[in-house]
């Protein structure tokens, strides 16, 4: 599976710099708003340091790393909601993303004009998320007026029971909160609820891009976005995204490393928002290791060994037999696959073995 994110914020904020540092594509990147109208799309592999630890333990023919698409979507405005801008166009691309990058700008330059006139990122926070909750809140009234009668005449269970979600959302909707705001325990309430593909309910990350001298510790507009995002269930990641334009143009691994080191920090930018972005939507990684190829797989945290099987194939997934698995950390110390089985580090697991991160998974399947 492919990751899909959205950057969303208003114009001006970094969102095409960003999206230049992440993916493969070249987003145009200009001082006024609406530089970007068509949504571009790139990919960037997921930063992943076991795949080159197993690459020089397997020595493959290829290393198939995992992938995330990332969707530059133009600036919101205030109005987007009622196609203000070209706002029903970039709302439409949101829907189809699995989780939102919120850029917010958390930096002065009097030389980069902001479409309000003034840097307050908590504000910029508040103009897009009412425009998402008021889309929401449209779809949601048109779904009420849809199944309302269904619901109250009481011949149809589904129909009762997605009234009462659709009555849930409206009230949070309009009280100026975001769906992801309700929460649902019963599985079957869950699926109804996803089933709307609310704007306001995907997992969403802050991205706070400051000032290089902010780049490690933030500053007081970070500060501010901490405190207004604190009752939300959503990420926060600071990032200079200036910065991480001039390291992604730097050739080789040891410059930027040499360049992190002198800004004080571990990790870019682009390989904490890409780590981060995985963790948000509660997603990990196993690995298939062979003399032909050693790959990446990315599954839902939880997912049963046929469910993983079935993101290399469907068929994987009907015919599973069993899966062979070798913890990460064993086939390091051992160096080999025959070193594992013979010191008894090969686990033969069955249907309801559920997978974690870092697996080595053989799959035996029967179709």
């Amino acid at each position: 599976m492919a990751l899909k994110c959205g950057i969303v914020g208003l114009p001006n904020v970094g969102k095409s710099t960003l999206f230049n540092c992440i993916s493969s594509g070249k987003a145009q990147s200009a001082n006024f708003p609406f530089c970007t109208i068509e949504p571009n799309i790139g990919s960037t592999i997921v930063p992943d340091e076991r795949l080159q630890v197993l690459e020089k333990l397997v020595n493959p023919q290829r290393v198939v790393p995992a992938t995330v698409e990332i969707v530059d979507i133009a600036g919101l405005v205030k109005g987007a909601s009622k196609g203000e801008g070209l706002g029903n166009q970039f709302l439409a691309n949101i829907r189809e993303t699995d989780a939102i990058l919120h850029v917010l700008r958390c930096f002065d330059d009097p030389n980069i004009v902001h479409v309000d006139g003034s840097v307050d990122p908590v504000r910029d926070k508040e103009i897009i998320d009412t425009e998402l909750q008021l889309k929401d809140l449209e779809t949601i009234e048109n779904r009420i007026h849809k199944v309302q009668k269904q619901a109250q005449t009481g011949g149809d269970k589904n129909a009762k029971k997605l009234y009462e979600i659709l009555l849930k959302y409206k009230s949070v909707l309009e009280q100026g909160k975001s769906a992801r705001s309700v929460t649902f325990d019963n599985p079957e309430e869950q699926k109804l609820a996803r089933e709307l593909f609310l704007l306001t309910n995907k997992p969403v990350m802050y991205v706070c891009n400051v000032d290089e001298a902010s780049a490690k510790e933030g500053n007081q507009y970070v500060e501010r976005v901490k405190e207004a995002i604190k009752d939300e269930n959503a990420q926060i990641l600071v990032i200079a995204a200036k910065i991480e334009s001039e390291i992604a143009e730097l050739d080789s691994y040891e410059e930027r490393k040499m360049f992190l080191e002198e800004i004080g920090l571990e990790k870019s930018g682009v390989v904490r928002l890409i780590q981060s972005a995985y963790a948000l939507l509660n997603l990990e990684t196993f690995f298939t290791a062979g003399p032909q190829e050693v790959r990446a797989w990315t599954y839902n945290k939880g997912d049963k060994a046929p469910q993983a099987a079935g993101v290399i194939h469907s068929d994987f997934e009907k015919g599973f037999i069993r899966a062979e698995v070798i913890k990460y950390d064993d086939f390091v110390k051992y160096g080999s696959e025959a070193a594992c089985r013979n010191a008894g580090k090969l686990y033969t697991e069955g249907k309801e073995y559920i997978v974690q991160d870092g697996d080595i998974m053989h799959f035996l399947f029967n179709v």
